[in-house]
């Protein structure tokens, strides 16, 4: 039984496999992206109303470092996506940046953003 393909982003009627890693990376993708988007907004409330609010003011630093964490790997995703939808020789290095990226974030913080909390 043939393996069923995708008619996504076929052109002049060829069909293109859908690959597992291309739309599990496209996942990380998009969770990367949103919890991005949520930090980023939060930390615009944030520093719009730490004057009002002197506990906020000391979550900004906390999670500005949290931010940027999710912008590298968001960035790195889109990279490693990218990489495999086009078939770009580069896309395994992509991969294992990406991949050695959410290692980095899922595990224990190093020191020096614990001794920031």
């Amino acid at each position: 039984m043939a393996r069923p393909q995708s008619r996504a982003g076929s052109e002049n009627g060829q069909q293109f496999p859908v690959r597992p890693l291309t739309v599990l990376t496209g996942i990380v993708l998009g969770s990367a992206a949103a919890t991005t988007f949520g930090l980023g907004a939060t930390l615009v409330v944030f520093a719009v109303l730490a004057d009002e609010h002197p506990q906020f003011r000391a979550e900004l630093p906390m999670l500005a470092v949290y931010l940027g964490i999710f912008l590298a790997l968001t960035a790195l995703a889109a990279a490693g996506f990218i990489g495999l939808a086009r078939r770009r020789a580069w896309r395994g290095w992509a991969q294992a940046a990406l991949w050695a990226m959410v290692q980095a974030t899922v595990r224990k913080p190093p020191q020096w953003i614990q001794r920031m909390r």
